[in-house]
């Protein structure tokens, strides 16, 4: 643990593993399984419990909660996971579950994602890279979140839903069916209301590009047939990758139905 500081008030128990240049501040317990990588810091009051591997550079604020079971009236005390990526940012009052058996039993979340105060991970969430969510959202269990997603605060994610890539999620939202990759959702009850054409420039997206989305959107909203058959007649035409990402998106496997262009 060279260079590692632990606070003496701080409960580590024995099994824990702390990586090289931790800092594990003033009244943290860290559990027995809990893994903690390099340059990690727990600010102070941190509970990291559980079969817990946290990634390097992670800071996680005080009174969050990371790694307890999942609160679902199935689980039934069985061995699963959390796993968090790198240079989290995971801040106060958050909490994060481990698995489910029926779920897969791991909760996984990716690399550089920023989690605002009071927001909620729920047991079998899968997060991408770049994450924002915002505070007091939650995640219920089995969801599904891409890359560069970003969700508003006091939104609410029912279970089993996914968010395509680049989705952006409007405060103050309740989502309980599939958002396609740069949809834009908003409204109290969850309307696909655009794309996200702001994170679309700010990533650097070509406007040839933009354009195919905006083109593609169209024919979503106002095709002929249904939802998905619009969709596979888009990936017969289109020569976009970012089209043929809302393509794949939409005809893949799905546990929910999908938000529409001006449906709820």
């Amino acid at each position: 643990m060279t260079d590692t500081r632990i606070h003496p008030s701080a409960f580590i128990e024995e099994g824990a593993v702390i990586g090289q240049g931790c800092e594990i501040g003033p009244f943290c317990h860290v559990g027995p399984d809990v893994r903690l990588g390099d340059r990690v810091t727990l600010k102070s009051h941190v509970v990291v419990a559980g079969n817990t591997t946290i990634g390097e550079e992670t800071v996680i604020f005080p009174f969050a909660c990371i790694g307890e079971v999942p609160q679902d009236l199935k689980f039934k005390g069985e061995s699963t996971e959390l796993t968090i990526g790198a240079r989290n940012r995971i801040r106060e009052h958050v909490t994060m579950n481990t698995g489910t058996e029926g779920g897969g039993g791991v909760t996984r979340v990716g690399d550089d994602g920023l989690f605002m105060a009071g927001c909620h991970v729920a047991h079998d969430v899968q997060i991408g890279n770049r994450v924002i969510v915002v505070n007091n959202a939650a995640l219920a269990g089995h969801c599904i979140v891409e890359d560069d997603v970003i969700i508003g605060g006091l939104s609410g994610i029912h279970q089993f839903v996914r968010i395509g890539q680049g989705a952006i999620i409007g405060a103050v939202t309740m989502v309980t069916n599939d958002v396609i990759p740069y949809g834009l959702v908003q409204a109290p009850r969850g309307v696909l209301d655009g794309l996200n054409l702001v994170g679309l420039k700010r990533r650097g997206v070509s406007r040839l590009d933009i354009t195919s989305l905006r083109a593609a959107f169209q024919m979503l909203a106002q095709g002929e047939g249904a939802f998905q058959d619009r969709a596979r007649r888009l990936g017969e035409e289109t020569e976009s990758a970012y089209v043929r990402q809302i393509v794949d998106f939409v005809t893949g496997h799905s546990d929910r139905s999908y938000l529409t262009p001006g449906q709820s």
